[in-house]
């Protein structure tokens, strides 16, 4: 009877240690396989404006120009030994040259959603692991071949003009 009695005390107090030990310690208060919520946790990273030719058989008909920012884990976009702007361009690059149905001239059949989940899943799918958690569009644009000529030209004569203003004027001899 006493034998049973010093287990029933003792199977007690080694209850309460292991309650008292549980409540003492420090737990985790998030769940490791949640993914991080979008408004923390989640680094913000805005890359260099992306300019991409677009070819029609075997001329330039425009330039697709793009400012992407994309979300990442910090912690994660360290491991990278390759920078993830050049990462991120070339896999842009890479999606839209592997994507030859994607038209940029006709501007209302363009599925952004599409083409920003596209771009993530190929550049999570290079890393392999999901490291860029969304993609998002600051800038996008379609420069036809006349745009860039149009441009270029009115850059050229606004700097002659420019230099013409600068010029000092020659000086008259009698």
């Amino acid at each position: 009877m006493i034998k049973f009695i010093g287990a029933a005390v003792w199977i007690c107090l080694v209850t309460l240690g292991a309650v008292f030990y549980s409540f003492k310690t420090p737990h985790a208060l998030t769940d490791p396989g949640s993914p991080p919520p979008l408004l923390g946790g989640l680094k913000y990273v805005k890359a260099n404006v992306i300019s991409v030719p677009v070819f029609n058989k075997a001329s330039v008909e425009g330039y697709f120009l793009a400012r992407l920012v994309y979300t990442a884990d910090p912690k994660e976009l360290k491991k990278l030994t390759v920078p993830a702007e050049s990462l991120i361009t070339d896999q842009v690059y890479s999606y839209l040259y592997a994507n030859p149905e994607i038209d940029f001239s006709k501007r209302e059949d363009l599925d952004l959603e599409a083409f920003r989940n596209g771009i993530r899943d190929s550049i999570n799918g290079r890393i392999g692991e999901q490291i860029i958690h969304d993609v998002i569009v600051e800038q996008i644009d379609f420069l036809t071949r006349e745009e860039t000529r149009d441009r270029s030209a009115r850059r050229r004569n606004e700097q002659a003009d420019a230099a013409a203003e600068a010029a000092p004027a020659p000086a008259e001899h009698h």
